[in-house]
């Protein structure tokens, strides 16, 4: 059997709009000056805590978890009142999951940055949630790029880590992977390009995920 596990916010869903407002008010609460949108779409990936001590080095931390909170409860409020408009699909990535989970020989999983909670309500919108095995969470594992989510993704499968594969499209992703001893391939259309992908050890860069199928009978082919 082989493994495809995916990341959640630009692999499978463009969430960018949604983290942009819900930064907004994080930093609005701590009355300091917001980063650029592309600072912050650089730490998407990372846990919710490391991210906002990455983009706030400056604030104590009753302050951080001041920002924290703003940011969840931001998060929510869009979430209920925009539904699943508010992270959309990315085009062909139902149709890529749906057509790699109807495979005999492949089983999916999800490691992602976002909250037990986040991801539950997200995928309560897919009608294909069910084929996904295994799904990992920043709030049970240390942030990325530690491999803990690959490894427990790989245990609940019973997947060796050469039989395995992580789709995502930060840096984070790629050297998660890497840490696992897994294979990885990286996703043009999220937050990180590239040429950061490969030198963190993306074996390939997909333009399209009508690309992904190739990609991994490339990687398996031995």
């Amino acid at each position: 059997m082989k493994l495809v596990i995916f990341d959640v916010d630009g692999t499978l869903v463009d969430s960018q709009a949604h983290i942009i407002a819900s930064m907004a008010a994080a930093f609005a609460e701590a009355d300091v000056p917001m980063p650029e949108r592309e600072t912050i779409l650089s730490i998407v990936g990372l846990s919710l805590p490391m991210a906002m001590r990455e983009l706030a080095p400056e604030v104590d931390e009753t302050t951080l978890g001041r920002m924290i909170d703003a940011y969840k409860a931001t998060f929510q409020h869009l979430r209920m009142a925009q539904g699943a408009a508010a992270s959309p699909l990315y085009d062909g990535a139902e149709d890529t999951v749906r057509r790699l989970g109807a495979r005999d020989d492949v089983m999916l999983a999800i490691a992602t940055g976002k909250s037990r909670r986040g991801l539950t309500a997200l995928m309560a919108g897919w009608d294909f949630a069910d084929l996904f095995m295994s799904t990992q969470s920043a709030d049970d594992h240390p942030s990325k790029p530690h491999p803990s989510m690959v490894m427990t993704c790989l245990m609940d499968c019973g997947v060796s880590a050469q039989d395995a594969v992580v789709i995502g499209d930060t840096t984070f992703d790629m050297e998660m992977a890497r840490a696992a001893q897994v294979p990885s391939i990286g996703v043009r259309w999220g937050y990180h390009g590239q040429e950061a992908l490969l030198s963190a050890g993306a074996r390939t860069v997909l333009d399209r995920f009508d690309q992904l199928d190739a990609a991994l009978d490339e990687i398996w082919k031995d």
